[in-house]
């Protein structure tokens, strides 16, 4: 470790006298040794040496007075006076001058060259450098480890925090990826030293320090560590899509069974027995990026490929949360650079489900809007598509708001809708059925537009309506 005043004064081989009472300085590290016979060596010193000096030039108390002041400014940490030569003791205008401004001093007897305290620091300091340097390689390793053994980048930003006794976040954009100490505010251009991670892509990752911290050298270290686990995470994502993609591609194409389309999908991660939602992502000028980009925080967990020149990620959801994690992916683009479409498909169960909500994104992305929710698509066009397509999932779309409302409120808004599609859309007819009053009948059928959005008169939503029906029959009949 690097040597001090108060530490050379403890060693019995130099025979080193405290002079004055100055100690401003008297615990901090020598930087180094400087030996002087200037007047003025101020220019010569970089701050924080030992001036040694005989004095040789020093001869009036006025010299003496200005020497002390010229070795204060400069930054030293103090005055070692060689005595048995020009001067028999220290001189007391120096000592006394010191005094005022602070400035330790010791006497060096005769017999104790220069050299010796000269090479006592360099041996201290060449110590301490090699002592930072074990720990820098130490830290290295640790690092390394942590990547190497599978913690990832949050395992060594949770390292590296250690080692500085501070704070450390990852973060991508705005988006933080991730943080040394989990609930930590968000870092900030005042409080925190920033430093790019470079890794040659559309990622814009920056590593934050807080501050105060002491950096050896191991900041830099982190900073190629991260980018290189950042540029595996490309690959890594790049490997992972395709292969996720073709299984995908399978399933849209409709090649596979639905048991093996089911074992398929969930050896890539989807679970398809629950609610699934595609978002599909295109961009014409930026498709290549898109197979590579990263993806914001709150799908982090979704299912991601490549399917054609698009991204798709597949998402376990009811269909509730897909607008916003559609607006989060165009953002997180939009920030990347790279400017994409966003498509949104329906929420649906089974392979066949996946494969619907994949046409409906890939339809919505059409539109052209950043982010483009999916249209009502009818059973009709369903049918016409597949004979293996979700019926049951859209006719409960159709028709739940009118069960719930029934259950609410025990009307029976149900009851009247099949009653008005079994008689041919007639009011008078169902209101004779029902024994209701023909402006109820109308009261009911204009509740039954506000609520599903389909207008019974209309006969394509009357039809869309009676197909809904009729799948709500049929699955009674024909539970799966």
């Amino acid at each position: 470790m690097a040597i001090s005043l108060s530490a050379l004064l403890g060693v019995p081989s130099l025979k080193l006298r405290k002079s004055g009472l100055a100690e401003t300085t008297w615990h901090q590290d020598i930087h180094w040794v400087a030996v002087t016979e200037q007047e003025d060596p101020q220019r010569f010193l970089n701050g924080g040496e030992l001036v040694l000096t005989t004095g040789i030039r020093l001869k009036s108390a006025p010299e003496q007075r200005r020497f002390v002041r010229q070795v204060q400014r400069a930054g030293a940490v103090g005055i070692g006076f060689g005595v048995g030569l020009t001067h028999e003791a220290v001189p007391p205008a120096l000592v006394a001058e010191a005094n005022r401004w602070g400035l330790p001093v010791v006497e060096v007897p005769f017999e104790t060259p220069f050299i010796a305290i000269g090479k006592l620091v360099a041996d201290a300091q060449s110590a301490d450098h090699y002592a930072k340097l074990e720990r820098l390689i130490a830290g290295h390793q640790v690092l390394a480890r942590a990547l190497l053994t599978g913690g990832g980048l949050a395992e060594l930003l949770k390292h590296l925090g250690s080692m500085l006794r501070t704070e450390i976040v990852l973060t991508q954009f705005t988006a933080e990826l991730c943080n040394s100490a989990a609930g930590s505010p968000s870092p900030t251009a005042d409080g925190w030293a920033s430093y790019p991670i470079p890794t040659g892509r559309r990622d814009a990752c920056t590593l934050w320090v807080k501050h105060p911290f002491e950096d050896s050298g191991i900041v830099g270290y982190a900073q190629n560590l991260i980018s290189v686990e950042l540029n595996n995470m490309v690959k890594q994502r790049q490997s992972e899509r395709a292969l996720a993609g073709q299984v995908l591609e399978d399933v849209i194409h409709g090649t596979l069974d639905t048991t093996e389309a089911t074992r398929r999908l969930a050896g890539i991660g989807i679970n398809s027995t629950r609610k699934n939602v595609v978002l599909l992502a295109e961009s014409a000028a930026h498709g290549k990026q898109l197979g590579s980009s990263s993806l914001p925080q709150p799908l982090r967990t979704a299912v991601t490929a490549v399917v054609g020149k698009d991204l798709v990620a597949v998402v376990p959801d009811d269909g509730s949360g897909a607008s916003a994690l559609g607006r989060s992916l165009s953002d997180h683009f939009a920030e990347a650079g790279i400017h994409a479409t966003i498509g949104i498909g329906g929420a649906y169960t089974k392979p066949n489900g996946l494969r619907w909500s994949y046409f409906e994104a890939r339809d919505a992305a059409s539109h052209g809007l950043p982010v483009n929710e999916p249209e009502r698509l009818s059973l009709t066009s369903l049918l016409l598509a597949s004979e293996d397509v979700p019926l049951a999932d859209m006719a409960n779309e159709s028709l739940n708001p009118l069960r719930q409302f029934d259950a609410a409120h025990g009307s029976e808004l149900m009851t009247t809708l099949e009653s008005y599609l079994s008689n041919n859309g007639s009011v008078a007819a169902v209101a004779e059925e029902l024994t209701l009053h023909r402006n109820t009948v109308r009261y009911r059928l204009a509740q039954i537009t506000e609520l599903t959005g389909y207008d019974a008169a209309q006969t394509a939503d009357r039809v869309q309506l009676w197909l809904a029906l009729a799948v709500q029959r049929l699955s009674a009949r024909h539970p799966r």
